[in-house]
């Protein structure tokens, strides 16, 4: 069996009080990594899966973090830096949404907050937590799109925008320090089925699968097991990259 091994990694986990950060970090820990979870509001969430992890033989503590603000992003560094180490792996999930309106409609506010939760979020955690990762000559930045960013339906302007501003932030970095063997790259997941669907039982959703070559919705497990690929050795030759992880719904062309 060919392992996915992050054993001795720590990897920081921003939105990991959210449906599908909880699942990443459980993945992470899985494979062996150490987490740092960072919240906002959801302090409870974020605290029972830290002590969750913690039981299954995994360090982990929770950080409260507002990722749109570069003073909270320097206190996470040195708060997470101070109680375990400079972190090997980051993992850039946490997202501020709106409800989606047309160009004509939608606040200009919402245009600005998805730029800092987008854009400023990526470009807060590379400036905080890379410069230690060079001289280690070992790190990674896994940071996660969405297939609407090359979709651009109607009354997705704001969220694309964010999207598609993080995914030129990232193919940047990633090559501005690729030569220092740190790897920058983004999973893209479809409509994903989450904890919450499972309680509802809304997994289903005939409209959106019929166009899916896969025909059916992902799972939070399945964007997760991507995240854990890009942050271990065995894609440590693939950087600047935008994985769809939605079924084929989008597929980036040459």
């Amino acid at each position: 069996m060919l392992p996915i091994d992050l054993s001795g990694r720590l990897a920081v986990v921003t939105g990991a009080s959210g449906e599908l950060g909880r699942v990443i970090a459980r993945t992470l820990a899985l494979a062996g990594a150490d987490l740092a979870l960072t919240y906002l509001n959801n302090a409870a969430t974020a605290e029972a899966l830290a002590s969750e992890l913690a039981a299954a033989g995994r360090r982990a503590r929770a950080f409260r973090a507002d990722v749109t603000s570069a003073g909270s992003i320097a206190a996470l560094r040195d708060a997470v830096t101070e109680w375990h180490s400079a972190p090997d792996i980051l993992v850039n999930n946490a997202v501020i949404q709106y409800p989606w309106k047309s160009v004509l409609e939608q606040p200009l506010a919402d245009y600005e907050s998805q730029f800092r939760s987008c854009v400023l979020h990526n470009v807060h955690m590379a400036q905080a937590f890379v410069p230690a990762m060079i001289p280690r000559r070992w790190g990674r930045v896994v940071a996660i799109n969405t297939e609407c960013a090359m979709q651009n339906f109607v009354t997705q302007s704001a969220y694309v925008a964010g999207k598609r501003g993080m995914d030129g932030v990232l193919r940047v970095l990633a090559k501005e320090v690729g030569e220092h063997a740190i790897t920058v790259n983004q999973v893209a997941p479809g409509w994903t089925v989450s904890a919450k669907d499972r309680v509802a039982g809304t997994e289903v959703n005939e409209g959106y699968s019929r166009n899916v070559p896969l025909r059916r919705r992902g799972t939070d497990q399945e964007i997760a097991n991507a995240v854990a690929f890009l942050a271990s050795d065995l894609a440590s030759y693939i950087t600047g990259a935008y994985l769809p992880v939605c079924g084929g719904n989008v597929m980036p062309a040459i």
